[in-house]
């Protein structure tokens, strides 16, 4: 009997159906199959991994040097700007005074009229010098003066100078054989200077040579003999 029984075990092993084989069987069946034409590993090689590390480092080299130049360029034009801030605030600053002193021009050219006119008509008697009412004029008359010179006034030094359409004014020429031609001879009214710049041109009277022409000068020599 118990031949038997080992029998009927090998003949129901045997006899079994498709879906109850032993497990090591259906453990490889349900391993899934990879198309044909497809790479086994889903994972880049290594070189192009590299070459798309370098690439996008070489696009944000390419940034950064841009977002460089945008700075430097930026920082240049805030100095520019500084520099040209600075340069109108002193010059704003250093001719602030120019629009007031311009108007007391009149004021001081009234003072320089009443002093010379005070001299001239003192003139042969005790003079000017010992009047305390001409001294008192030209004490105030100094302050004066000193106070806008602190400011950066200057009078111009035009007697004996060469004419210049710069700082003079020409409002008559004259003959002057005693000194050279184009030569300030008389200043009628004074030139002021507000530090390098000019704020009045000074009023003057030229020198001029004879202009006649030498065959006229003989002609009139002769005729006079």
């Amino acid at each position: 009997m118990p031949e038997k029984e080992n029998i009927d075990k090998v003949n129901t092993h045997e006899g079994q159906p498709a879906s109850e084989a032993p497990s090591e069987q259906t453990s490889q069946s349900e391993v899934p199959a990879v198309p044909a034409g497809q790479p086994a590993s889903s994972v880049p090689p290594q070189h192009i991994q590299e070459e798309a590390v370098n690439q996008k480092i070489g696009e944000l080299g390419q940034q950064l040097a841009q977002v460089k130049d945008q700075f430097l360029r930026k920082a240049a034009e805030f100095e520019n700007y500084k520099r040209r801030t600075e340069n109108d605030f002193a010059l704003f600053t250093k001719f602030a005074g120019e629009n007031i002193i311009t108007q007391l021009l009149p004021v001081l050219d009234d003072f320089n009229r009443s002093l010379k006119s005070w001299k001239e008509t003192s003139k042969g008697s005790s003079g000017s010098e010992n009047d305390p009412h001409y001294k008192g004029v030209e004490l105030i008359y100094q302050k004066f003066i000193k106070i806008l010179e602190a400011q950066g006034l200057k009078v111009m030094d035009v007697v004996g100078k060469e004419f210049d359409v710069n700082f003079h004014d020409a409002l008559l020429q004259v003959l002057r054989s005693d000194v050279a031609p184009h030569t300030v001879v008389e200043e009628v009214e004074p030139g002021y200077t507000l530090f390098d710049k000019v704020i009045r041109h000074a009023k003057v009277i030229v020198s001029t040579a004879d202009t006649a022409p030498t065959e006229s000068k003989a002609a009139e020599k002769v005729k006079k003999e």
